[in-house]
């Protein structure tokens, strides 16, 4: 049995149906961390698939390890044919287009924080009590530059407009981007663009995962303070944007973060965290539960 067409059919449905489903669930509001997870196996699931498809339609009727012994032909480390190496291209391709969206976006938000490093060491002055750099600047922001040397960032207008417990939450937001290396799951989020840039789950992977980063900040900061505190912060931060590169406890998400956080406190009920997880581990082991049998067809 040739599995490629099920397969290709499989990548259809992660890459165009699995998103609006996913972006239309209540669930990941509640559960950012849970969701990104989910919105990356999703990533990973339809990159598998097409790469399995691609060498099984290489090698039709051939099971797993066919496919592998397929690979290893089209390495060199065997008999190969046009099919095989054709199959195993496809799927390097692939691959490399990923990482090198991925490389691309975090070496070019790498050199930005850099060089926004450097003007930060001129400009700013280092406050002790916030564990922050403060610059001279009019207008409410606060961001982090993540990565080498991490540096969180308050404007005086901010410090001017917070309370103490308003500046440590935002502050608290921040080191929440810092330990959680955010920026390294923004740049992931680049890789299936680069190589996909008109696919539903590409596009909706661009536009739900910094929400959810910023959800995740949240939360952290909600464990140490009120969330009214929270809320005014935010609110009073809206304005604020942050450097290329870096991540800000302001801008256009804060609408959509201030219902959420002034909203009722739901948390997800387990027996749906557990289907969510379960789903997800299902979806990453299909397209290999797919392959092995087609051999016995």
């Amino acid at each position: 049995m040739n599995a490629a067409p099920t397969l290709f059919g499989y990548a259809a449905v992660v890459g165009a149906v699995a998103p609006s489903v996913l972006v239309r669930s209540r669930w990941p509001q509640r559960s950012p961390a849970l969701a990104l997870a989910v919105w990356f196996t999703l990533a990973v699931t339809f990159s598998l698939s097409l790469s399995l498809a691609a060498l099984n339609l290489a090698d039709p009727g051939s099971h797993f390890h066919g496919l592998a012994y397929s690979c290893r032909a089209a390495l060199g480390l065997g008999p190969s044919t046009d099919a095989a190496r054709a199959g195993v291209a496809f799927a390097v391709v692939l691959v490399v287009a990923q990482l090198g969206g991925f490389a691309f976006h975090a070496v070019r938000a790498r050199a930005a924080r850099s060089e926004h490093r450097e003007v930060l060491d001129k400009v700013g002055r280092r406050s002790a009590d916030l564990d922050a750099t403060m610059v001279e600047h009019a207008v409410p922001a606060a961001y982090c530059l993540p990565g080498y040397r991490p540096r969180i960032v308050l404007s005086t207008g901010a410090v001017d407009l917070l309370s103490g417990a308003e500046l440590r939450a935002v502050v608290e937001h921040e080191r929440a981007h810092v330990l959680g290396r955010h920026h390294l799951v923004l740049s992931l989020t680049h890789a299936l663009s680069w190589a996909f840039p008109r696919l539903p789950l590409a596009r909706q992977i661009r536009e739900q995962v910094p929400l959810l980063l910023e959800m995740v900040a949240d939360d952290r900061a909600l464990r140490r303070f009120p969330r009214t505190t929270l809320a005014t912060a935010m609110f009073a931060m809206a304005s604020g944007e942050a450097p290329h590169g870096a991540l800000a406890a302001g801008g256009k998400t804060v609408l959509v973060r201030l219902r959420r956080v002034l909203g009722p406190a739901r948390a997800t009920h387990p027996v749906l965290r557990c289907c969510v997880s379960a789903g997800a581990v299902v979806a990453l082991l299909l397209p290999v539960l797919l392959v092995c049998p087609a051999g016995l067809g």
